[in-house]
């Protein structure tokens, strides 16, 4: 036998069961969700996470202590670099040809105001784009560029301060 009077003693003097009791409102952003998320394109993580990317890393530390191999890395990437499209870079096509000279002056002894880390994922990205055994060959129409211009876009994001700050020596130095 069920006891009313304690089921009425619980609605009267806790309201977690009174009916009356106001639901608290959840706010929904109007329209759909998906057309509100942006949908990653599986070779952006792809690019990030390859052996390819960490094997350019890996290499970079050496290759930045290095002003031979970083002169070496230099005209390779900046030959390449006059021979590709800028329509998959976007946005980072300046920062991109801003590394290629932040490389020159750093082997050149003209600029070191760049932290170790900054030119770690700087000389990786750049390796990165010159490597013909990345994620995507090069080879392959339009595609062959998206996952370099992902690692750049990546690289951009981990040291724009350490660019901004590069482009600024430049037009101040002279």
């Amino acid at each position: 036998m069920i006891d009313t009077g304690r089921n009425r003693l619980l609605t009267e003097r806790e309201g977690c069961f009174d009916s009356n009791v106001k639901k608290a409102k959840t706010k929904r952003k109007k329209g759909s969700v998906r057309g509100s998320v942006e949908r990653r394109v599986p070779y952006q993580k792809a690019a990030i996470r390859s052996s390819a990317f960490t094997r350019a890393l890996l290499n970079a530390g050496a290759i930045g202590g290095d002003p031979d191999r970083l002169r070496a890395l230099f005209e390779e990437a900046a030959q390449k670099v006059a021979s590709i499209p800028k329509e998959p870079f976007k946005d980072s096509w300046p920062y991109l040809q801003a590394m290629l000279r932040l490389i020159r002056a750093y082997f050149r002894g003209e600029y070191w105001n760049v932290s170790q880390d900054a030119l770690v994922f700087i000389v990786a990205a750049v390796s990165y784009l010159v490597d013909p055994f990345d994620l995507i060959p090069d080879e392959v129409p339009f595609l062959g560029f998206l996952d370099d211009a992902t690692v750049v876009a990546f690289a951009v994001a981990r040291t724009r301060e350490s660019l901004d700050d590069f482009m600024t020596w430049e037009t101040t130095a002279l």
